[in-house]
């Protein structure tokens, strides 16, 4: 007994010191790193004739992008701007500063820029209240410029206020190509009093077609009750004495104008302005998979202009016509995917495979056997260069980036592959302290 603790403890001593003052090599540590953005083509498909200035689809859950057009171009979005404004109040009902039946008392710069015809509004009569939610309703259905300032002032208190606070929700969002000044989506000078201080009269909001998909992203994702008020296409305001009957300018939603038959359309927003000409933010659900399509800048000669429609509809038919959705399930492995490295584990590396259910688009021609994957693991699960042992089988230990052969993938982060969670295929024990001293002298060597 007193000869194996003598030698425990000269093992223990070697292993120690051979920790401490060298480094154990492991091949393809896969660490996570930072990541870097892989810059979008300007056209992803010069096949596809898109008459629009911009345009990208996307996958609304994984955000992997199917099509772009000069995607990271900042364009002016007009009212489109109020899915900001929308997501703005959504946030604030979430966090308890609004409530859908607290009354809001618009300001005068929302009234007085309720009452021009020229523009679309609910006329918001002075000093009268109206509930947050009947806002927020004519701000999505019927583009009501009064009435999106009404709901800036309410989450903001002034319209400065609540621009800056768009601004910084703007960039906790990740969204780099984009200027703010109204709430609306108005020129600033077009809003009175409710313009924002230091900026000229002629700014305007400005979005690239990608962080305009962003945004319409996380809408969805953070709030999916928004699709309950998209996707009404008629319904009465009450300004207190008139009724004003609202259609949802968004005239492919079943029913109205440009239905999309095939597809049950729900959302979200169009803009249109001279400078921004027509613009869609529209989002269409088929077998439970979700896609987004932004379209910036088509052509706009008149309020009955249906080009910014047909451009979508173009764009979701490409869509489906030239991508499968490959469903890839849980435990899921792929070829030539690397081992994770194990400190002090019994096994030096453990396989890794999907730990949930994820989906892919694949061009026509490719097949899921194409896929293949990098593991990279959780640096918080790290000890010195590896994974700190005991582990469980199935235990979440980082992710697998996936790609497939012969088709780029780009994604709404940045990325040119799909991230998704990785697990052991197998559990992991610790080596003894007589395996881990071995390996510690032999290292030496």
């Amino acid at each position: 007994m007193t000869f194996l603790k003598s030698l425990q403890k000269v093992v223990t001593a070697l292993a120690t010191a051979v920790i401490v003052f060298s480094v154990v090599s492991f091949s393809g540590s896969g660490v996570a790193t930072a990541k870097a953005d892989t810059a979008l083509p300007a056209d992803t498909d010069s096949s596809l004739q898109l008459d629009a200035k911009a345009a990208i689809a996307v996958d609304a859950n994984t955000g992997q992008i199917l099509y772009a057009k000069n995607a990271d171009q900042a364009l002016p979005v007009a009212s489109m701007s109020k899915l900001m404004t929308a997501y703005m109040v959504l946030q604030a009902i979430d966090n308890g500063k609004l409530k859908w039946d607290q009354k809001v008392t618009p300001g005068k710069a929302a009234q007085e820029v309720s009452q021009d015809t020229t523009l679309s509004n609910v006329p918001l009569k002075e000093g009268h209240s109206y509930t947050v939610r009947e806002l927020y309703q004519a701000t999505l259905i019927y583009s009501a410029n009064g009435a999106a300032m009404a709901l800036a002032d309410a989450v903001g208190g002034t319209q400065k206020n609540f621009i800056d606070l768009a601004r910084k929700e703007a960039k906790k969002m990740g969204l780099k190509d984009v200027e703010l000044y109204t709430a609306n989506g108005l020129a600033n000078g077009e809003v009175k009093d409710g313009k924002y201080p230091g900026a000229a009269d002629d700014a305007e909001n400005k979005f690239s077609a990608k962080d305009m998909a962003l945004l319409s992203q996380r809408l969805i994702k953070d709030y999916p009750e928004v699709l309950k008020t998209t996707k009404i296409t008629r319904m009465k305001f009450n300004n207190g004495t008139d009724q004003t009957e609202m259609e949802n300018w968004n005239w492919m939603l079943p029913g109205l104008a440009k239905a999309y038959s095939e597809l049950p359309v729900d959302g979200l927003k169009t803009g249109t302005s001279d400078s921004a000409g027509a613009c869609f933010a529209a989002t269409v659900n088929k077998d439970g998979h979700r896609l987004i399509t932004i379209v910036l800048g088509a052509k706009h000669d008149s309020q009955e202009d249906l080009s910014r429609f047909e451009e979508t509809q173009k764009l979701m038919s490409y869509c489906y016509n030239n991508y499968t959705y490959a469903s890839l399930a849980k435990g899921t492995t792929f070829k030539k995917t690397n081992a994770l490295p194990v400190y002090h584990g019994k096994e030096l590396d453990v396989k890794v495979s999907l730990a949930t259910k994820t989906d892919v688009w694949l061009k026509s021609g490719v097949s899921k056997d194409q896929l293949s994957a990098k593991a990279v693991g959780n640096k918080k699960l790290y000890k010195k260069d590896g994974l700190q042992a005991p582990l469980k089988k199935g235990q979440k230990v980082g992710t697998l980036q996936i790609k497939a052969k012969d088709q780029p993938m780009y994604f709404l982060d940045g990325t040119d592959y799909l991230s998704a969670d990785a697990q052991t295929t197998t559990e992991v024990k610790k080596a003894n302290i007589f395996v881990i001293g071995w390996r510690a002298i032999t290292s030496l060597f």
